[in-house]
């Protein structure tokens, strides 16, 4: 199969599960929409990933493209009954797209932090993943399931339908995830404004920590979707 992959910042790209399309002898474009790249046509493509990004859903005036991409991932789910991925920025983007909100989160999460979820998806017991948002979906779209949650968020996993998948946290998280954002001069002085000069560091450490858990719980999401096309 072949999988448009749209990306929000050159740091936030598909990450671990781009190993697991190879190995399984699948293919996927990725296009960098914060670098000026046009939204390609959806002929070509059997599934959408849609990625994270510093930008928020609601910022449609000082990134135009937001609406258009709002309306791309309405066409691939609703018009065209392609499966689809969303992460972090995509799990809202994809939120608005359905009908569903987000807004501003009450309470951010950085860093690695526990989320609850149903256990035939997740296992049972609080499950380390990887955070890095401000925003959060706020509505639901109609017939959406909540997966999983957390203390701060309620809506951290989401599925609408067996081929649409939506994650809060960075369930593309892989070894090069955290130095690849911290290489990053904005993201990097956003982490120490956000949480202190340790912060980069504590990162750092605690994503390495946890990534073993990280990578299991990303194969048996990408195992359970892939599965469905």
């Amino acid at each position: 199969m072949r999988f448009l992959v749209l990306q929000h910042a050159s740091s936030e790209d598909i990450g671990v599960f781009g190993r697991l399309m190879a190995a399984d002898g699948h293919r996927f474009d990725a296009v960098d929409l914060s670098g000026g790249a046009a939204l390609p046509a959806l002929d070509p493509y059997d599934g959408l990933w849609v990625m994270g990004g510093a930008m928020q859903v609601w910022e449609e005036a000082e990134f135009p493209w937001i609406a258009a991409e709002k309306a791309l991932i309405r066409e691939a789910v609703r018009a065209r009954d392609m499966a689809c991925f969303g992460i972090c920025l995509g799990h809202q983007l994809l939120a608005e797209a359905l009908g569903g909100a987000a807004g501003p989160a009450a309470l951010p999460e950085i860093g690695v932090c526990a989320i609850e979820g149903a256990s035939d998806w997740f296992g049972p017991g609080p499950v380390p993943v990887l955070q890095w948002h401000s925003a959060e979906v706020t509505e639901l779209p109609a017939g959406a399931q909540v997966l999983a949650r957390s203390e701060a968020c309620a809506v951290q996993a989401v599925a609408w339908g067996p081929r649409v998948l939506s994650t809060q946290f960075h369930a593309e998280a892989q070894a090069e995830t955290v130095p690849n954002w911290l290489a990053d001069p904005v993201y990097h002085a956003d982490l120490v404004a956000a949480e202190g000069p340790e912060a980069p560091a504590r990162m750092m450490r605690d994503a390495a920590v946890a990534m073993e858990g990280f990578q299991r719980l990303a194969a048996g999401l990408y195992r359970r979707w892939i599965a469905a096309l």
